[in-house]
């Protein structure tokens, strides 16, 4: 399956994004609001610059405690972020997501953010798929 397959089964709102100069204190409660487990950091909400994740600022509240929360959203973001093209094949997404230990991966296409994608997403149609030919092959061996 492609990812243009998972997007468009997607029922989201897009790509949740903070500007880069927001506290890690909004950040968090944008996570909490939408019930997501990453936010991108962009300027323009099309290009990303960082990722940030629930586990990054529970990494560093561990680290340095809840003054973390006033820091900036850039401070602690991710600034390599992995990205994806619409047509890559999500097995191979899966792959870079399970070698690189991380959860979301916005998907971009001629530099702008399109769509983002959770590995909950590419687990969910994996299994969609693998219910279908469940299905088909059960209908040739009962004669359907």
């Amino acid at each position: 399956m492609q990812v243009q397959q998972i997007l468009k089964d997607k029922a989201d709102d897009g790509v949740v994004t903070v500007a880069p100069g927001t506290s890690v204190a909004a950040a968090a409660q944008v996570l909490a609001e939408r019930r997501i487990g990453g936010v991108v950091i962009s300027e323009d909400g099309q290009t990303p610059l960082g990722i940030l994740s629930e586990r990054d600022i529970v990494r560093q509240v561990a680290a340095v405690g809840a003054t973390c929360l006033e820091s900036r959203v850039e401070e602690l973001m991710t600034k390599t972020v992995k990205t994806c093209t619409c047509a890559e094949d999500s097995d191979v997404v899966l792959a870079r997501m399970t070698e690189g230990r991380f959860r979301h991966m916005p998907v971009v296409e001629d530099g702008l953010m399109v769509g983002i994608i959770t590995i909950g997403d590419v687990v969910k149609a994996h299994i969609s798929e693998l219910a279908m030919e469940k299905e088909a092959l059960q209908g040739m061996i009962m004669g359907y």
